[in-house]
């Protein structure tokens, strides 16, 4: 499936003839499909760290294989559960401290420091880096020191709403860049984050660029790397006024951090933001509630505050979207009432003016009547004459029948409607949005809807035809005669030649009243004539022929 997806991403990033506008609403459409499919990314993260948490409590395991699980469980957690990356660090540090071994109590101070830092807890995060005792640390973990340093004051001074001692701690800050700049590999990866970090900041968007194509080159995309590097571009784009391949990155990074199953994470959020600005409320009100639930999962209080203002914005103007919905919807269904309305004033008129014809038609069968008395030569148009009408009466007992029934089955529908605006008015005055959304995304409705109207048809029909299956299975081989199951009146097969007995003979017209396709219906035709007793060319007149 990942295959699929990086194949779906690699096309829309081919630039040839499609716009830069259509290459990014192509990717926000990936976007959304992967957030439909988020769970399964996390199904697969949750069942690693089932099969990882399965070995905890066995009772062979020494400390130090203890201490190398907790860390694969905080791998796993600290972008995905802030809570339980904390638990499991903190218990490293106990694990190290009963083992009297220096070197991994360091390691796991340092990167608790880190991971409090990220979370906005500033406090604990210097006080946990403060304890690692700088003389006697390992020169492999220096960069960690100073990074845990660096990070922790370039939050404090992004963060605080102390502007006075914002400047202090950019200059501590400062000062930690300039000793990991003394010790770094100049091609590793901190190294060039650093540089691109400090190209941007300083308005050098092409240098910027520069370092971040190097990183993207030797990145895998749907990876935390990934995500990462992308959110990093799309800062530079901000900077530079580029709105639109800002937005581009963004969504890139937030399918990488989808992917990967990580839940704390910026680019979503941040997209939602700039959708929400240029008028696209309901794409940012699906990114925005999707973000603060991943937020909430993650329980790192940074994030939350980050993504609330937001949020709280987004929300307040969905609502206000949905309520004029709301009103657009009460004016199409009081439209609809008043053509329902006028429809059964039409038909009204129209059994009326049917009546009428059947009062003439009586009159005419009075006058047949008197002609029995002419001469013989007028005997056999006679008989034509009273078969005709014999025809027209069935034809206009059908009519009267159907038409009865329709006219039941309009009032019945108008107040249904009127039942269902009284229920939508009162779910959209409760604010009840989710569930009025999940009522009308439901099948069910329509589904019960159409038993009722077939189940009418199979009942009106028969009162017609009382005999017609009976008579029907005679037009059929013994062995291939239709046996209804237990509650139906008439089954699909049925019901197509009883329309054909009515006079429908159209397959098109047939599949529409039965919501099959019209290569269906000419099947179904096909198979029953296949059984029939009588020629396959004569069936359907022989259907036709019966009373």
């Amino acid at each position: 499936m990942e295959k699929k997806w990086l194949l779906c991403l690699l096309l829309t990033m081919i630039m040839g003839s499609v716009s830069a506008t259509n290459r990014l609403d192509s990717l926000l459409c990936l976007l959304d499909k992967t957030i439909a499919e988020s769970h399964i990314h996390t199904l697969k993260r949750q069942a690693h760290i089932r099969q990882l948490k399965s070995k905890e409590n066995a009772t062979t395991l020494s400390s130090l294989a203890q201490y190398d699980l907790n860390m694969m469980l905080y791998q796993e957690y600290k972008a995905f559960v802030c809570d339980s990356a904390i638990h499991y660090l903190s218990r490293n540090i106990e694990i190290a401290t009963r083992m009297h071994d220096p070197d991994r109590i360091n390691e796991s101070k340092l990167l608790l420091s880190y991971l409090l830092a990220s979370c906005g807890m500033y406090k604990e995060a210097v006080d946990m880096v403060q304890s690692v005792d700088r003389k006697s640390l390992n020169n492999r973990f220096l960069k960690q020191y100073y990074s845990c340093y660096d990070h922790a004051y370039g939050e404090l001074g992004y963060y605080t709403q102390d502007k006075m001692n914002a400047g202090h701690y950019w200059q501590i800050s400062s000062a930690y860049k300039d000793s990991l700049y003394a010790i770094l590999d100049p091609m590793s990866d901190e190294y060039l984050t650093m540089q691109e970090t400090s190209f941007r900041d300083n308005d050098k968007y092409a240098e910027a660029l520069r370092i971040n194509d190097q990183r993207l080159t030797v990145t895998q995309f749907g990876t935390p790397r990934y995500a990462n590097v992308a959110f990093y571009r799309s800062l530079i784009f901000k900077r530079n006024g580029d709105k639109e391949q800002e937005k581009y990155y963004l969504a890139l990074s937030a399918i990488s951090d989808i992917q990967s199953a990580i839940t704390d994470h910026a680019s979503l959020w941040t997209l939602a933001e700039i959708l929400y600005e240029e008028g696209d409320v309901e794409r940012a009100y699906r990114y925005i509630r999707f973000s603060w639930n991943e937020t909430k999962f993650y329980n790192a209080r940074l994030r939350s505050w980050q993504s609330s203002g937001i949020l709280s914005l987004i929300d307040k103007t969905y609502q206000a979207m949905m309520e004029r919905k709301n009103d657009q919807l009460e004016q199409y269904l009081l439209l609809i009432t008043v053509l329902m309305l006028l429809l059964l004033g039409a038909l009204t008129y129209i059994y009326r003016q049917m009546k009428k014809l059947s009062v003439a038609r009586n009159r005419l069968e009075e006058a047949n009547g008197q002609l029995k008395s002419l001469n013989g030569e007028l005997k056999e148009m006679n008989l034509c004459l009273q078969s005709t009408n014999v025809e027209l009466s069935e034809s206009n007992q059908i009519k009267e029948e159907y038409i009865a029934r329709f006219i039941k089955l309009c009032s019945t529908y108008i107040d249904k409607l009127d039942a269902y605006r009284r229920m939508v008015n009162k779910k959209a005055s409760a604010n009840q949005v989710a569930e009025l959304l999940k009522m009308t995304r439901s099948q069910e409705a329509l589904d019960k809807e159409l038993e009722e109207l077939y189940a009418n048809f199979d009942s009106a029909f028969l009162h017609l035809f009382p005999d017609f299956v009976r008579k029907f299975n005679t037009l059929l081989q013994e062995d291939e005669q239709i046996i209804l199951k237990k509650g139906e009146l008439l089954n699909t097969e049925l019901r197509i030649f009883a329309l054909i007995r009515l006079g429908i003979e159209d397959s098109s017209q047939i599949a529409e009243f039965l919501r099959y396709s019209v290569n269906t219906i000419y099947n179904y035709r096909a198979k029953v004539k296949n059984k029939a007793r009588v020629s396959r060319d004569d069936f359907e007149n022989r259907v036709l022929n019966i009373r």
